[in-house]
């Protein structure tokens, strides 16, 4: 209600003076929204539940199906037919964008377009917030990360169209490769350089750093056999499963302005760790970074199905919107504005900051165990991931991959066995040693993660699952 309603509340409905206390409580939560609006960055504190649905129930009034007065006779009207549905996306059912891009304004939808282009903003400010000052553009796309790298491929090869090559930096996933087929282009597999000293040290089994680098020399040798007119862009990736770290994004930022090749970073889960996000910033004031990709799931805590699309300047990042084709969704965008209203500056900080705080209770827990087994970390800069060494369990039998179905019958999930035996075909590209990340490993071993979100409770309870797990696997198949 607006002053006016309130004002012609009769007398005799209630006491002037506390309608004047509902008043001023009123004119709170409209101070609220006013500010939010106008400076379109994440509040600092929170805010309460009934304070973000009073918001978002107010956007969605704005929407054509739901005018009093609506007389809709096109193909799309925004009708539900299914209450539950309804009320699950808070009346909103028109989705965003339009058929040319998926940042237009919808005509018939003034909230969705509101809501939309506001949460684009705070997860804009929630980048430059946690360690991306330097971002100057981002928007919510509702695909998971995979389809979003293609989606974004496809917006840089417009620009290179005589382009057909993409240089990889291996990582196992299938997501991010298989993203480079869909978007209809060549991928050359970089495979990561394992350190000689490094490389020997594990051999000789004194728990030695086991780096897995970038390797930047067969990176130069690609462009100067291929053509830098020929690659469309180099792809790199921040976060993934130890020990695999990082990519040298600052190195290869570098050497994308060097030869004037575009580069995107897969950034999956990079948006919740401070060390990552720098990485980001660094590699795009020394050199080239023309768009990086992460996911709303494991960044922002909600369920899967989008990815965010940064940049340091707007060209990549409004090319996937134009080249998204017809309306999109706009459940993933209202999940991430929910999340972020309700957590506010501080509450995404707390997690951050308790996320580092429990990673080192897991390598502390994972250490003791290790070492109580006769086993060792696979020390390597990874600021999410830990491995742990399987090397006294491994048997000529290959039976070390029961080991994580073990885990997952007593309820433990995202722990992975590498026994670094297995290859995988994709598409007629064959990788050694699948799973480790480079075909130069050797030493198999099981990883777990501490990620956004994650309890102590969870850490304790999986060690303690684990320690149990190892002691039988060992009992039953490697004293006989």
């Amino acid at each position: 209600m607006n002053d006016k309603t309130i004002n012609a509340i009769a007398k005799s409905l209630v006491p002037e003076n506390y309608l004047a206390l509902a008043q001023d409580a009123r004119q709170e939560r409209e101070k609220l929204v006013r500010v939010l609006l106008a400076k379109k960055k994440i509040p600092l504190e929170g805010w309460s539940e009934p304070m973000v649905e009073y918001l978002i129930s107010e956007l969605a009034m704005l929407d054509s199906n739901n005018f009093t007065s609506r007389c809709g006779v096109g193909e799309r009207e925004g009708r539900v037919v299914c209450d539950l549905v309804r009320r699950r996306h808070y009346n909103f059912a028109h989705g965003i964008g339009r058929s040319g891009n998926l940042t237009d304004a919808q005509p018939k939808a003034a909230g969705s377009t509101i809501m939309a282009n506001l949460t684009n903003s705070l997860v804009r400010d929630l980048i430059r917030t946690v360690g991306v000052p330097t971002c100057s553009d981002a928007i919510v796309v509702p695909m998971a990360t995979g389809m979003t790298v293609m989606l974004t491929l496809r917006a840089i090869h417009i620009r290179k169209p005589k382009s057909k090559f993409v240089l990889w930096s291996r990582v196992d996933q299938q997501s991010c490769f298989k993203s480079i087929l869909a978007a209809g282009l060549t991928p050359i597999v970089i495979d990561s350089l394992l350190a000689p000293e490094c490389y020997r040290a594990s051999e000789a089994g004194n728990g030695a750093t086991v780096q897995f680098a970038t390797d930047l020399a067969a990176f130069e040798a690609k462009i100067s056999e291929v053509g830098a007119e020929q690659i469309c862009c180099l792809v790199s990736t921040t976060s993934c499963f130890a020990p695999r770290s990082s990519d040298d994004v600052i190195a290869l930022a570098k050497l994308s302005t060097k030869h004037d090749i575009p580069h995107v970073v897969n950034n999956a889960y990079g948006l919740q760790s401070s060390f990552l996000c720098h990485q980001l910033d660094q590699g795009s004031r020394v050199g080239r970074i023309d768009a990086f990709i992460q996911s709303t799931d494991k960044n922002l805590l909600v369920p899967v199905g989008g990815a965010i699309v940064a940049g340091f300047d707007s060209t990549t990042v409004d090319g996937v919107a134009r080249l998204y084709p017809g309306r999109a969704s706009g459940s993933q965008s209202l999940d991430v504005l929910l999340t972020l209203l309700t957590l506010g500056v501080r509450g995404y900080q707390d997690l951050t900051k308790e996320r580092k705080k429990l990673r080192q209770f897991l390598q502390d827990g994972l250490g003791d165990l290790a070492q109580s087994h006769g086993e060792r970390i696979l020390s390597c800069h990874n600021p999410i991931s830990i491995a742990m060494t399987l090397e006294t369990f491994k048997m000529e039998s290959g039976r070390l991959e029961l080991i994580g179905s073990m885990l997952q019958k007593r309820g433990v999930s995202g722990c992975r066995v590498v026994t670094t035996s297995d290859s995988k075909t994709i598409d007629g590209h064959t990788f050694a040693a699948w799973g480790a990340h480079s075909s130069m490993a050797r030493v198999p071993y099981l990883t777990s993660s501490a990620a956004l979100g994650i309890t102590r409770e969870e850490i304790a309870n999986f060690l303690k699952k684990l320690d149990e797990v190892l002691r039988k696997y060992r009992i039953k198949y490697v004293a006989q």
